[in-house]
């Protein structure tokens, strides 16, 4: 073993060569544990014999170093800084109990061990820092200026993001807390038996160390009793009391079985054992891809080294059945996908979903040998995606997330600051353009070229995976002409006639709709077939904006297979026009402009007039947002949505009027009267509104001045009719005979519109409110106001008609949890509110950053389940927008 010090190494003899220098080490032992001490004890004994100074900083009893080494150069400090694993038994961890203890151990008192730790490094004068495996010693070593290295065969990092995978994803930040204090140390001198580490920028391999023996092999079979003909097998696990034999008939003849662990007897016949869902090779494969995203360090875009990717295959993973990654000469991610694809260009971005939906890609030729076991539905899919594609030729993929409401809703369409964020859960989609000469049709669309005699005819084909769980057609086909009137695009009218035709092929509008529309609006035309392959992780009906995910990551990947240049601004706008006009749902254009303009970790904060990005809010640690379902199905295409949107368009339509009414009197009487209400509200003022282009741009107090007590609170659709002739919403109709509410919706954009405004303004001062709130000094009192805007927002819903009694039991049980909280309670919840479009859909909660928030979200989850049988998805994390993603232009490798 050697160190940062060149001149000291251990020879095979056991003699060392002398330093020309005393060195001082600190040599820290993770609490997990003896096993750890025992290997340190022989690192040290040869430290001191060297010549050197070791501190040895560990919870292990002063016997274990003492036994083997007897110097006044080894010093014992008695202190734990990590706790390892909290296990019920030598085989069974409490995962969830362990990322407790390390919160108790090591976050919380965090910035005070950091303190202690620099200032006793300073006061023993330490040339070095080993650890074995303590994560916040390599930390400590760097804000102290001392080089520090780690000297293991596994990392908490690797551990703690398996405990992640089962105990909850909202743990995640310990895991990028311990891999970014690793990733100050110098280097990892990695023993035998390693797991995957990418925490850890260079590696050295040492062979195995072990304390040395202290009796030979014929004194110990003397002492236990056994002859040297004897063949012995040892079961030893973490030095457990023994106590039990095996019976003779389960060993070969002639051996002898000792064991030192009473726990595998209790095992081997059922007892105490752990059941996990997935099998060890599975649970370990994830651990390492996941371990892999959550330790990458911030602000540092590192390779995965070549040894990781050769420990994931030599635990039973193909070759390549996962990206590799190489690092250039200007360390930026150069990324080769396996070897089913080369990538041409475009950048993963580590994203493991996008990994996922590339390696099913290339198990699409595949496709026939798994087909048992597959419902009817999902095999048709997946046999109809196994010939989609001319491997030989390129395939374009793009990527856009769904989004979470966080505030201004239903406000959009008139105009209000809105504050959105990008989800995990995304959209893939795959793109071939092929010439129709070598597109591969289906049987059913030849027969149809074949009968209207056309010849090599460009076709659109698209494979939507996921129909099984939907009532939709997994498959859609149409000639591309049919998109043409001439030598022109046919209406959108007509598009919308075309697709509603077949329900369970109007799914297809999102997909097909976005050609349509950049055949309309930018004179794009298509001369080659089209191939799409959909894949979308964002689950339907939820209000979390799946249908703007597949229209902007089908929209993007059009643009880059024929060379479009559209900002992610202009495709948002773009794709709304496909919900709007084609699919025909009367949505505002946040969802798309989130899908296609957010980052990750941040806030899309935007001006929907018509759509304005005034800035990306990094959302601050101790904040956390996190979406529940409520399993009641939400469509903004929906008859509540819409005579909503309605209302709100005749409210603002009466304003219009009411200000225009009070300017004419103005003019009448100009000639001998002076109103002094009129000199006081000012001609201006009276003629913005008269001419408001959105309701959100009429302050709360004008409203409530000037027009709330003379708006109705319904109105028959003929009487506004008859009065107002139009409601000027170029997407909803007015049903004649329908009474809609009118001053609550008008109502809710204007004061929704003010609420977004002082959240930002407790995110950040100086601006809007929402945002200023986000932003200003971590306490309960800026996350109370946060949360107060979000009920606020909640019973403005109602008022309006929108909400459900599943939002409404989610956001009670939110302020149950809120207001039952402990004093002690580091962590809670502050506030909940219905999202999108209402209705049912997904509640918003936002709460503090903590174990304990997450807990009181997983038991808000528990208790919704026992009052209604259904367990709500939870969604948390966030993820990149399609423009930050770009696309991928890849091609598959084929098999000589």
């Amino acid at each position: 073993i050697f160190f940062a010090s060149k001149k000291m190494r251990i020879d095979d003899n056991e003699g060392v060569s002398a330093s020309s220098k005393h060195l001082v080490f600190a040599y820290y032992v993770t609490g997990h544990g003896f096993g750890h001490a025992t290997r340190v004890v022989e690192v040290v004994r040869h430290l001191i014999a060297a010549g050197h100074d070791v501190h040895v900083v560990t919870g292990a009893p002063d016997f274990v170093f003492t036994s083997e080494i007897q110097s006044p150069r080894l010093k014992i400090r008695k202190v734990l800084l990590d706790c390892g694993a909290v296990q019920a038994d030598a085989l069974t961890v409490d995962r969830l109990a362990s990322l407790e203890k390390y919160v108790e151990t090591a976050v919380v008192p965090r910035a005070e061990i950091l303190k202690t730790e620099v200032e006793w490094l300073h006061s023993i004068k330490a040339d070095f820092v080993v650890s074995d495996v303590v994560p916040v010693a390599c930390r400590a070593a760097a804000d102290a200026g001392i080089r520090s290295v780690c000297v293991t065969n596994f990392s908490w990092d690797f551990i703690y993001a398996e405990y992640v995978m089962a105990a909850g994803y909202h743990h995640r930040s310990i895991v990028w807390q311990i891999a970014e204090d690793y990733s100050h140390c110098e280097f990892l001198i990695r023993l035998p038996g390693y797991c995957p580490m990418p925490a850890f920028r260079d590696v050295i391999d040492v062979p195995l160390v072990v304390r040395r023996l202290h009796k030979s092999r014929k004194e110990v079979r003397k002492e236990l009793g056994i002859a040297e003909d004897v063949n012995v097998v040892i079961l030893n696990f973490g030095g457990q009391p023994s106590g039990w034999n095996l019976k003779e008939a389960s060993l070969p003849t002639g051996w002898l079985c000792l064991v030192a662990a009473h726990i595998l007897q209790e095992t081997a016949i059922g007892r105490h054992c752990a059941s996990d869902k997935f099998s060890g090779a599975r649970r370990l494969r994830d651990a390492i891809i996941l371990g892999y995203q959550l330790q990458r360090v911030p602000g540092r875009d590192i390779a995965i080294p070549e040894w990781y990717s050769r420990a994931e295959n030599e635990l039973g993973q193909s070759a390549g059945s996962s990206p590799t990654f190489q690092v250039n000469e200007n360390n930026s991610l150069v990324e080769s996908c396996s070897d089913d694809f080369d990538i041409l260009q475009g950048d993963v971005q580590g994203l493991s979903d996008t990994w996922t939906f590339l390696k099913s890609l290339a198990k699409l030729d595949a496709i026939h040998d798994s087909e048992k076991g597959m419902e009817k539905k999902t095999m048709r899919e997946r046999k109809a995606a196994g010939g989609l594609f001319n491997w030989e030729d390129e395939i374009f993929v793009a990527r856009a997330p769904g989004r979470l409401d966080v505030m201004g809703g239903i406000a959009d369409y008139s105009g209000s600051l809105v504050l959105q964020m990008p989800i995990r859960e995304a959209c893939h989609v795959a793109l071939q353009r092929n010439h129709p000469g070598k597109h591969r049709l289906w049987k059913h669309a030849q027969a149809r070229q074949q009968a209207k005699g056309q010849v090599a005819t460009p076709v659109l084909q698209i494979v939507s995976y996921g129909s099984e769980i939907s009532n939709r057609a997994p498959t859609f086909d149409m000639d591309l002409s049919d998109f043409m009137d001439g030598d022109k695009p046919i209406s959108y009218e007509k598009a919308r006639k075309f697709f509603a035709q077949d329900p369970a092929q109007k799914w297809a509008a999102y997909v097909a709709g976005t050609i349509l529309v950049l055949m309309t609006e930018l004179g794009v035309r298509f001369e080659d077939s089209l191939s799409f392959l959909v894949s979308s992780a964002v689950p339907e009906g939820k209000g979390v904006s799946s249908s703007a995910a597949v229209e902007v990551a089908s929209m993007s990947a059009v643009a880059a297979a024929h060379g479009l240049s559209i900002n992610p601004r202009d495709l948002a706008i773009l794709c709304q026009k496909v919900e709007n006009h084609i699919v025909g749902a009367p949505c505002g254009v946040m969802d798309q402009m989130t899908s296609s303009c957010g980052e990750a970790n941040k806030l899309l904060a935007m001006i929907c007039q018509p759509a304005e990005v005034i800035g990306l809010v990094e959302i601050p640690n101790h904040v956390r947002f996190w979406g529940i379902d409520s399993g009641i199905r939400h469509s903004v295409g929906g008859a509540d949505y819409g005579s909503v949107r309605v209302g709100a368009y005749m409210g603002r339509k009466m304003i219009k009027s009411m200000a225009s009414s009070i300017l004419s009197q103005s003019v009448s009487n100009g000639n001998g009267g002076n109103p002094e209400e009129l000199e006081d509200e000012g001609i201006e003022l009276l003629e913005t509104e008269a001419s408001l282009d959105y309701l959100c741009n009429l302050s709360p107090h004008r409203y409530e001045a000037r027009y709330a007590d003379k708006l109705p609170d319904f109105m028959l659709g003929q009487t506004f009719i008859d009065e107002y002739s139009d409601h000027d919403d170029p997407v909803t109709v007015i049903d004649q005979k329908r009474s809609y509410s009118v001053k609550a919706p008008a109502r809710h954009p204007i004061y929704e519109n003010f609420r977004v405004k002082v959240r930002l303004l407790i995110f950040k001062s100086n601006t809007h409110t929402f945002k200023a709130l986000l932003t200003s000094a971590t306490s309960d009192e800026q996350l109370t106001a946060l949360g107060g805007l979000l009920y606020q927002c909640h019973y403005s819903y109602s008022a309006c008609g929108l909400g459900s009694d599943g939002t409404n039991r989610l956001v009670q049980l939110v302020q149950g949890m809120q207001h039952n909280k402990s004093t002690t309670d580091d962590g809670t919840l502050y506030g909940a509110k219905i999202t999108g479009g209402g209705s049912g859909g997904t509640v918003c909660v936002v709460g503090r950053n903590s174990l304990r928030s997450s807990q009181q979200i997983l038991e808000i989850q528990q208790r919704y389940k026992a009052a209604t049988g259904y367990l709500p998805l939870i969604f948390e994390g966030s993820s990149p927008g399609a423009g930050k993603f770009g696309y991928l232009r890849i091609r598959r490798r084929i098999s000589l």
